[in-house]
């Protein structure tokens, strides 16, 4: 089966190289570099899966069929399906998702193919699958919400914690579409998903066929609660490090009740990334007209934990300054949000950045992944023996080893040491 894909990010590469093990997959992005690097057995993001699978096909080690093009007739004429993965990143003046690159796929897909099935799995605001497919008349639209993590996205498709796809229940036809491309998926996935025990008792890979709107909303409030996490863990590190108590022993003794956990407790700057940032203020967005507290209160929650770390780094600063240093230089260790990952949009650090800068606060970056010389007014090093030596105090939201021959002047929440 011809697969077409509309982006190459992490969402769409990972999908289109998950699915290239099986179908013929027609990648298109508007970059041409990232066309290059992808035909060459290149990843042009940052994924050691992605990378693995990539590299392995170009040497002949592993079967995938997949072309990169620019060239919107290249990659979707033919297709029984295109996954539409463009972004769609939140437009703080409209307050909603700007979803015009959504648009723009639609269009060229319908320019040469009238009889694909466009499935979104671009972020969406409630209610958006069902408005498209009644303001285009186009009843060939679904959506499947997609549940990945930056630096680990085939990794997250290869082992899936559900497959969603969200079609109108009274259009048997994009019902049994959805269904389809749910199995697609399946397919992709590591065979030892499909017999895997699940904890209700199931087995294999859960696949849900839901209504448009309902995953839309399952994909919004998936990644709000686990904003709400990281805010709840992060409002318990400030409380700690502010009453001189040991974050690292309450966390251990709050996680083992069984019903809260062990996973993604550990202390940051705050939520950041590409997704949890903007997915929870669509949500709050599309709260207009409902009664909540919550939401709104997650959101203000990670603006008041940058405050907080931002004032701690400055105390830092002062302390250094009643000491003798004059005009201390504050390090920035890397500007990614995680491990791992070459991406940086909307990352928490980029936050406390601006509110130590704010203060007149000198601020060197060490970014390698960066290539340019300045960061929003601050230098950009990729020197980091120069960037350790320089730098009196320096902020890190997640550890490195890297950074053990000056571990007395770091500064880091980073309590576990991973993500």
């Amino acid at each position: 089966m011809k697969v077409a894909v509309a982006g190459l990010g992490y969402v769409g590469l990972s999908v289109a190289v998950l699915l290239a093990q099986g179908n013929d997959v027609h990648a298109l992005d508007v970059v041409p570099g990232k066309v290059d690097a992808v035909n060459r057995g290149e990843s042009p993001i940052r994924d050691a899966e992605i990378e693995r699978f990539l590299a392995e096909a170009a040497s002949g080690g592993r079967r995938l069929s997949l072309v990169a093009t620019t060239d919107p007739e290249e990659a979707y004429a033919g297709a029984e399906y295109v996954v539409v993965a463009t972004p769609t990143n939140y437009d703080p003046e409209r307050n909603f998702f700007d979803t015009s690159a959504v648009e723009a796929a639609m269009d060229a897909v319908r320019a040469v193919n009238e009889d694909a099935w466009i499935v979104v799995k671009s972020t969406v605001p409630v209610g958006y699958t069902e408005r498209v497919r009644a303001e285009r008349g186009d009843e060939r639209i679904i959506f499947s919400p997609e549940f990945l993590r930056e630096g680990h996205a085939l990794y997250d498709n290869l082992h899936p914690s559900r497959i969603v796809v969200g079609a109108p229940k009274g259009d048997a036809e994009a019902v049994e579409a959805a269904g389809r491309f749910a199995a697609l998926l399946e397919e992709g996935a590591d065979p030892a998903e499909r017999s895997r025990q699940n904890p209700d008792g199931t087995v294999g890979i859960p696949k849900l066929v839901l209504g448009p709107t309902e995953a839309e909303a399952v994909k919004l409030f998936a990644n709000t609660y686990l904003a709400l996490r990281v805010a709840y863990f992060n409002e318990l590190d400030t409380y700690c490090e502010a009453r001189g108590l040991s974050t690292a022993d309450v966390i251990r003794g709050v996680c083992l009740e069984p019903r809260i956990g062990s996973h993604y407790n550990n202390p940051s700057f705050g939520y950041g990334g590409y997704c949890l940032p903007k997915d929870t203020k669509q949500l709050l967005a599309n709260y207009k007209d409902v009664p909540q507290s919550l939401i709104s209160a997650i959101v203000e929650s990670n603006r008041t934990r940058k405050d907080h770390v931002a004032d701690e780094v400055l105390r830092r600063v002062n302390e250094l300054v009643y000491r003798g240093v004059p005009a201390p230089t504050v390090g920035v260790y890397r500007l990614t949000m995680k491990s791992g990952s070459d991406n940086f949009r909307a990352s928490s650090v980029q936050g406390i950045m601006k509110r130590v800068k704010a203060k007149g606060v000198p601020v060197v970056v060490y970014e390698p992944t960066l290539d340019a010389p300045e960061f929003f007014g601050s230098e950009v090093t990729h020197d980091l023996a120069s960037f350790k030596s320089r730098c009196d105090l320096i902020v890190a939201n997640r550890w490195s080893d890297e950074l053990v021959d000056v571990a007395a002047k770091v500064y880091t929440r980073d309590l576990f040491r991973r993500d």
